[in-house]
């Protein structure tokens, strides 16, 4: 079984040195593709920028923006049995730009914001015969807000967590159906979260069930 992975972080750059991001490590993603590699799948990882090696094995795309992880995830997906859509892409960006170095003026700044791509809802749209899972990272209201994030961007699945595993070792997750049913309940390390996503995966998504 050939399966995308996503993971890490991406950054939406206000200047040539100043960023917007986030905490995420990629320790989640980077766990499910090891896992993913010990269970014998052709694992495709895509990944925002992070201070971990690639697990052996993998066929590995770097990227930095959401742009770059939309259009790498895009290209790679037709030619996999389905995604893990593990990254902690950045929803917003700034509208423009600056070229070099934005310099101190004394006073305040105004930065207008725009919505990045979707990545999850495009990969939910073209997703034909593929199976998509998804990652809610919710504060308020979880279980409610993943599952309209489940139905709204098309996936099969989705794995509920809270804002406490970003760039933790640990990760304690929900996963759902498209029924808003549990169908598990995992904690422990974040291999230990990878390996039994995989194993479920594998028992379920590639027998077609």
């Amino acid at each position: 079984m050939r399966v995308l992975i996503t993971a890490g972080p991406t950054r939406e750059y206000l200047d040539d040195v100043r960023y917007l991001s986030n905490a995420s490590s990629g320790r989640m993603g980077y766990a499910i593709a090891q896992a993913g590699i010990e269970q014998g799948w052709d694992v495709v990882l895509v990944s925002g920028p992070v201070d971990l090696s690639p697990p052996p094995g993998c066929e590995f795309h770097a990227v930095v923006t959401t742009s770059q992880m939309r259009d790498t995830a895009i290209r790679l997906f037709p030619g996999c049995d389905g995604v893990i859509a593990a990254a902690a892409v950045c929803d917003y960006k700034p509208r423009e730009r600056i070229s070099g170095k934005l310099s101190k003026t004394g006073g305040p700044i105004t930065l207008v914001m725009i919505e990045t791509d979707d990545v999850l809802a495009e990969l939910g749209r073209m997703k034909e015969q593929r199976w998509v899972v998804g990652f809610a990272l919710e504060a308020q209201n979880p279980r409610e807000n993943a599952l309209q994030k489940l139905r709204r961007k098309n996936c099969d699945w989705i794995v509920l967590n809270a804002p406490t595993a970003i760039g933790a070792d640990t990760n304690v997750c929900e996963f759902l159906g498209p029924a808003g049913e549990t169908l598990a309940v995992w904690s422990g390390s974040k291999a230990d979260v990878g390996n039994q996503l995989v194993q479920w995966l594998q028992a379920t998504a590639a027998d077609g069930e």
